[in-house]
């Protein structure tokens, strides 16, 4: 059974930073590309990175230079580093595997003064 479990959220401040964790299981991690989405409130879900089998990764424009993503096969979990946390930020984060339909909870992140 496939499974994800998100960690890491919380409300910061504008200029704040924040590390979201993933734990996945029920799949061979190691080989498939990993992502993170958000949802912000009365928004549809968004593709925000991703990261590949080897390593190579992608940001969305709007993050690019705040946020990294990153992973650790032994644990079967990835990352998203996010810096510089803006208003717009505020969502709630979900990690996914493609080609798996599974989300998991998800955790909220608010960035608000």
């Amino acid at each position: 059974q496939v499974r994800f479990v998100e960690s890491g959220g919380g409300s910061v401040h504008p200029g704040g930073s924040l590390r979201l964790t993933c734990a996945a299981s029920g799949f061979s991690f190691e080989s498939y590309t990993m992502h993170w989405h958000r949802q912000a409130p009365g928004k549809g879900r968004e593709l925000v990175a991703s990261i590949g089998q080897n390593g190579a990764t992608y940001v969305v424009d709007s993050v690019k230079g705040r946020f990294i993503i990153s992973r650790d096969n032994s644990k079967k979990t990835i990352y998203l580093q996010m810096n510089n946390l803006k208003p717009e930020d505020t969502a709630t984060y979900y990690c996914s595997a493609t080609p798996f339909p599974d989300w998991g909870q998800g955790t909220q992140v608010t960035v608000s003064s």
